[in-house]
């Protein structure tokens, strides 16, 4: 009795894996596979696309980035050079200062100079140049050009003591032209 009972057991659990077999192959549960693989494919789509569009994006930022740099460098070069062939201009304006006025006329005349080398001052400021300090300044060889040397006991050495013609710095750090200068050792 208990083989045929144990017989019986075992025949309806077949019977019950093979019904939960049918109904799992049922139509119904078929589409719902396909709906959940479709729908894990369409999620790895949109991942795969979302990291394309990502990495796009990453680099499009990158090149927008390196073209503005690269469009400031070449309008710094620009302006570098442009100033550097007018500093001279500077120059001679400054040397017509330094010269003594004896007339009425000479002292207007100075005037007009003084008015037009603060604008030129001005437009330099503008464009992003400024005056390099020198005097009483540590020599820097980045920045300054020693065209003499002073033997002078109360003077630190490498001491600027003299700024002989004026350098110009651009505001990115590029020097225009080095101070030439007089140099205590």
């Amino acid at each position: 009795m208990r083989k045929k009972e144990r017989g019986n057991k075992m025949a309806k659990n077949k019977e019950e894996i093979n019904e939960k077999e049918e109904q799992d192959n049922t139509p119904e549960t078929e589409e719902k596979a396909e709906e959940r693989s479709s729908e894990e494919i369409l999620e790895e789509k949109l991942k795969e696309q979302t990291d394309k569009y990502m990495r796009l994006y990453a680099e499009f930022d990158n090149f927008q980035k390196r073209s503005q740099r690269e469009k400031d460098m070449r309008y710094g070069d620009a302006v570098i050079d442009a100033v550097g062939s007018i500093l001279p201009i500077g120059d001679n304006l400054e040397r017509a200062l330094a010269t003594e006025v004896q007339s009425e006329d000479g002292a207007k005349m100075k005037e007009g100079v003084e008015m037009v080398l603060k604008q030129f001052k001005e437009t330099l400021t503008k464009l992003g140049v400024s005056e390099i300090k020198a005097e009483g300044e540590q020599f820097d060889p980045n920045i300054h050009n020693a065209v003499m040397h002073v033997e002078d006991e109360t003077i630190d050495d490498n001491t600027v003591v003299e700024d002989l013609m004026k350098g110009y710095i651009y505001k990115d750090g590029r020097v225009i032209r080095h101070s030439m200068v007089k140099v205590a050792n």
